[in-house]
């Protein structure tokens, strides 16, 4: 498993902090130690909306912090807990998190990104390209798709 080789040597991780009721409704944080006004990467994690979880991708967490990014990995409701739109308002609520808590990690929430993997890049570029989804006075610098349908 990648995560099993990942270093997290001068990184801060905290794991499991809750944007919704939800025991699927969580993030993890992996920031940079000594961050000042980085850049944040909300990742939604793949798995066709029917599996997978934060966990899965703490390579991806310890990655990019280990480059001075503040990186919250998203979790949100699967199939058959949640149906669509679910995923997207879940995701949505999650950059709202990142957004709200960044800067209490070392992070710019004017410097915001979504990334994401198979299913999770499909709910990233969703909510990059329509506004609908994210909440009043978010904003993002960009989005980034890996693997999606």
């Amino acid at each position: 498993m990648i995560n099993g080789v990942t270093p997290t040597a001068d990184l801060t991780v905290v794991r499991h902090l809750h944007y919704g009721p939800s025991p699927a409704q969580i993030v993890d944080v992996y920031a940079p130690d000594r961050a000042a006004d980085a850049p944040v990467v909300v990742f939604i994690h793949g798995g066709s909306w029917r599996t997978g979880d934060p966990d899965m991708y703490a390579f991806v967490g310890a990655a990019l912090a280990a480059r001075g990014i503040v990186t919250v990995l998203a979790g949100y409701r699967l199939y058959p807990q949640a149906t669509y739109p679910a995923f997207l308002q879940d995701s949505a609520r999650a950059v709202a998190f990142a957004r709200d808590y960044a800067a209490g990690f070392g992070g710019n929430p004017a410097c915001l990104f979504v990334m994401g993997h198979s299913a999770g890049a499909y709910n990233a570029l969703m909510l990059a390209l329509d506004p609908r989804w994210l909440a009043p006075g978010t904003a993002l610098v960009g989005a980034i798709g890996l693997a999606g349908p």
